[in-house]
Order: C-alpha cells, then sequence, then structure tokens
C-alpha cells in the first residue's frame, strides 16, 4: 500500500494562507489496526460482493480490495453461517496475505447473529432500522409515548449483549442508519425525514453510553443527495449539542454505476467533507468494488486531505497552445502516474502558465513552438525539444531525489 499523508488543520476556515479544510473533532475509534477519527486521515472503505459462505472466494475478494488501498473491508452476514464463517476467512487471510480490518454487516434481527460475528471482526455494522423488527399494524395512526418506550426498552435489552460483548473485547460499532429502512415508529413519530434518521441513530447511542460504550461510529446514508447532506448536517449538529464526539462515515448508498453513479456520490460525500464532516468514507457503485477506492481517493486528493497520487494542474487548451495539450498530458501521466505527493503541471504557453502552476513541484510548459520550458517550482531550470520534453522531466525528477522506478507488470 502506498504511503499516505495527512495535512494539518487549522483554526481559522477563512484564511487566505492556509486553504486546509478543518476537521470536526472527534474522538478516535479503533477498526483492528486503523483508527478513524481523532485526527487521523480519512479513510477509505468498501464491500466484498462475494458470498461469505464462499471462504475462498470471499479471501480472495477481501486481499484485492486491500492491496489496491482499501483499508478497512466490510462482508454481509445475513445468518449464522455465515457469521461462523468469518472466523475461518480471517485465519485465511492472516495465514495467506496478511491482518485485515473487517467488519460484518448485521441486519434482519440480528442479535444473535452479531453476537457470534462479534467474535471473530473488528467492527460490527448494526442498522437501527432492522436489529428489532417491529410488526406493523394495518390501522396504525400513531405510536403511544408508552408503546415508544416499550419498543425502546426492547431495543436495549436486545442490543446490550452485543454492546458488551465489543466492550469487553475493544472492539467497534457502527450505528448505520439508512434513509429507506426507518422503524416504523421513527416513521410515525419523524415522518420520513432526516429528523427520524437522526433520532434513530441517537437511540441506539445513547443506549450504548448508558453501557460505558463509546467506541462508535455512526452514518446516515441515502440514495438521494439532498436527504443525505441534510441528515449528516443535523447529526453533526444534534451530536455537538450533546457532547458527543463520534467519527461520522459518509456514503451516498445506491448511488448507481458510470458517471453518474461517481458525480451523485462525490456530490454528497465531497460536498460534507469540505465542511468537515467525515472521518470515513464509502464509494457505493453498482460496479467490481475494486471500481469505488480510486474514487474514493481522488475525492480526498481533490480537497487536499489525502496525497496518493501525483495532481496534475493543466490549462484547457486554448488558440495560444504551443503544443497537442492533451496527448501530452497523457504522455507525462503514463510516465509519472506511479509516484505519490507530486504536483505536476502542464501548459499549453506561457502566458498564464509559470503563474497558474505556481504550486506545483514541476512544471512542462509551451514556451516557444517546438520547445519546452520544464519549471522546478517558480524556476525555469531549462528549455529542451518538444521530442525530449518528457524523457527531460523525469531525469529532472530523478535529480532531485523524487523519482521511483514504477512496479514491474505482473506477468
Amino acid at each position: 500500500m502506498q504511503t499516505l499523508s495527512n495535512p494539518a488543520t487549522v483554526q481559522d476556515p477563512w484564511s487566505i494562507t492556509d486553504t486546509t479544510i478543518p476537521r470536526r473533532k472527534t474522538r478516535p475509534v479503533a477498526v483492528g489496526n486503523v483508527i478513524l477519527g481523532g485526527g487521523h486521515p480519512v479513510v477509505v472503505q468498501s464491500m466484498i460482493n462475494e458470498d461469505t459462505l464462499d471462504i475462498d472466494g470471499s479471501v480472495a475478494g477481501i486481499r484485492r480490495l486491500h492491496e489496491i488501498g482499501c483499508e478497512i473491508v466490510r462482508v454481509t452476514v445475513p445468518s449464522m453461517a455465515h457469521a461462523k464463517a468469518l472466523a475461518e476467512i480471517k485465519q485465511k487471510l492472516i495465514a495467506t496475505y496478511q491482518v485485515v480490518p473487517l467488519v460484518a454487516d448485521v441486519h434482519h434481527n440480528g442479535s444473535k447473529i452479531a453476537l457470534e460475528v462479534a467474535k471473530h471482526v473488528d467492527k460490527v455494522r448494526i442498522n437501527p432500522g432492522l436489529y428489532v423488527f417491529e410488526k406493523p399494524k394495518a390501522d396504525r395512526t400513531e405510536y403511544s409515548p408508552e408503546e415508544f418506550a416499550e419498543i425502546g426498552d426492547t431495543i436495549r435489552e436486545t442490543l446490550e449483549p452485543l454492546v458488551v460483548s465489543l466492550r469487553e473485547q475493544n472492539k467497534a460499532m457502527r450505528i448505520g442508519v439508512n434513509h429507506g429502512s426507518l422503524a416504523e415508529r421513527m416513521l410515525f413519530t419523524y415522518g420520513d425525514t432526516p429528523e427520524g434518521m437522526v433520532e434513530s441513530a441517537l437511540e441506539f447511542i445513547r443506549i450504548c453510553e448508558s453501557l460505558n460504550f463509546h467506541n462508535l461510529v455512526i452514518s446516515m446514508k441515502a440514495s438521494r443527495v439532498p436527504v443525505m447532506l441534510a441528515a449528516y448536517r443535523l447529526l453533526a449538529k444534534r451530536m455537538d449539542e450533546f457532547n458527543m464526539d463520534y467519527p461520522i462515515h459518509l456514503g451516498v448508498t445506491e448511488a448507481g454505476d458510470g458517471e453518474y453513479g461517481r458525480i451523485k456520490s462525490t456530490a454528497g460525500i465531497a460536498t460534507l467533507l469540505a465542511e468537515g464532516i467525515g472521518d470515513t468514507l464509502r464509494v457505493s457503485l453498482t460496479e467490481a468494488p475494486e471500481k469505488e477506492i480510486p474514487v474514493c481517493y481522488s475525492i480526498l486528493q481533490a480537497l487536499g486531505l489525502r496525497k496518493t497520487m501525483v495532481e496534475y494542474v493543466a490549462c484547457p487548451s486554448c488558440g495560444r497552445t504551443l503544443f497537442n495539450l492533451e496527448e501530452v498530458l497523457h504522455q507525462v501521466r503514463n510516465a509519472t502516474n506511479h509516484l505519490t505527493g507530486l504536483d505536476i503541471a502542464v501548459m499549453g504557453c506561457i502566458v498564464n502558465g509559470p503563474g497558474e502552476m505556481a504550486d506545483a513541484d514541476y512544471g512542462y510548459v509551451g514556451k516557444q513552438p517546438g520547445f519546452i520550458s520544464l519549471y522546478r517550482g517558480r524556476d525555469e531550470v531549462k528549455k529542451v525539444p518538444e521530442d525530449r520534453g518528457v524523457a527531460e522531466l523525469i531525469d529532472l525528477i530523478k535529480s532531485d531525489g523524487r523519482w521511483v522506478e514504477p512496479e514491474p507488470s505482473p506477468t
């Protein structure tokens, strides 16, 4: 895995000299050997789509994700057999690969399943709307305070053994609310609203706190970005009011696939990260889970929250451009995209080039027909023939000791 950096936060979000995003302060929560919150880098997650009963397939899926930068991997646990399979999956990972932080996804009536799987994973995700089944009544018009409290007592009774188990093992829980699966009494009391989502989470948080368990991560997922944004903002506001400093897991659930799925996820996740909300994220695409990881890191890199790849600065091209900008950017990217932590600018002319690329580590600028000017920061280093531009850029990076050879392609 690549070495990742995390910029220091600043106190003044409106500073014109430091534009680093100030993050909401949260407590650190360990998920295996990865820490969420507490000022640590925003963590990338995904979920395998293999059946957890397929031991070899699950191990391979977890490993594929982890090798490309997924720091926490989630698996689905719909039955007791699936829960017990996690023991073998974990041992096989250790024997054939390495320790990977694992999260188990537990939904319908999952108390017994959750207790079993808590022995084998680092975090258990529960859905408050489904953890305790509330049998709907066709003629119901409201929930009385007594009925509401009675179900709350049942939830506490059902949740307590899991909380105690996780507390004693120093493991974590994600209270993962979904807009599409709110409990019936929350729908009757608050409507199908962000408020209902937040109150659902707060009910479970308070039960955990009453049992002296604080290794919590909270999420408010929805498939509609405006609902997702409203729910997370309200969650952060309410938690601040109650002095709750739990890390927040971001995601737009069921975002779809392709370009729109990526844009939709980015619209929700990046907006909240830019406001300082969020300690871990998953981009949920209807594609192979490996496709989610580059989107996650691109979001974080664009916001300056993680530096995991080269940042390319390139002008949009115009009549002043002195070379085929799109082709040259492609050549520069192919030659350098295995590097980490550099900013490289490719600018078509001298008019705006040096100014627009002032923050870049290296610049590749068309200064006169047939020649390329190479920059280190703001300083022009040399002018070279256009057909030698990319090779000379690589030599410049090498001379500064910032070059590493790309890993050989697998045969």
